[in-house]
């Protein structure tokens, strides 16, 4: 099974003070970094927002216009990849603990359904899952559109997250929560 990779960094940040969430560092690397680990044994990447500093073969996409919301970076994304892929890999930049492992888990639960997403300590699906990449809108169906739209869209099942995966940064007290590595933060935990 061939599959690609779409991280998504052009968010807002606004609780970060508009800051760059892709450069922020934790735990001594970008969260960029952090998101093409858990994302190496992708047959092709491309990160969607602005450009930074990643490695040969990782390329660089915007949704237009820029903003349009997390399904159409997604969708930018996807079209941004070579045709053929079975799966694309979502990933959020700002889900530090998501690892190859995870990526591993989800790649597995979607085999025989359209899509597998990981879940929070609520069952709250997350910005990082497993998807056919036919259930992806094109690029101007997806402006405006809610990310649960492909969350909910085909057949799913969700992936429950071990220990801290689905944490997220969002606040500077989710960097000082999340900066202690893997485990640091409750099961689940997401604010």
């Amino acid at each position: 099974m061939t599959w690609a990779a779409v991280i998504l960094t052009g968010g807002t940040a606004s609780r970060l003070g508009g800051l760059d969430k892709a450069s922020l560092e934790l735990a001594d690397r970008s969260l960029l970094d952090h998101a093409l680990a858990a994302v190496a044994g992708a047959d092709e990447v491309v990160v969607v927002g602005p450009r930074a500093p990643a490695p040969a073969g990782v390329r660089f996409t915007r949704e237009e216009p820029p903003g349009g919301g997390p399904l159409a970076g997604v969708a930018a994304g996807v079209a941004a990849l070579s045709p053929g892929h079975h799966r694309v890999v979502v990933l959020a930049v700002d889900m530090p603990h998501v690892t190859a492992g995870t990526v591993a888990r989800l790649l597995a639960a979607s085999d025989g359904v359209d899509g597998a997403w990981l879940t929070d300590g609520g069952g709250r699906r997350q910005l990082a899952g497993a998807v056919d990449p036919a259930l992806v809108p094109a690029p101007d169906e997806a402006r405006g559109v809610p990310a649960r739209a492909l969350m909910t869209a085909g057949t799913g099942c969700d992936v429950p997250a071990v220990l801290d995966e689905a944490a997220d940064v969002d606040t500077w007290e989710d960097v000082a929560r999340l900066s202690g590595g893997p485990g640091s933060g409750a099961p689940g935990d997401r604010t």
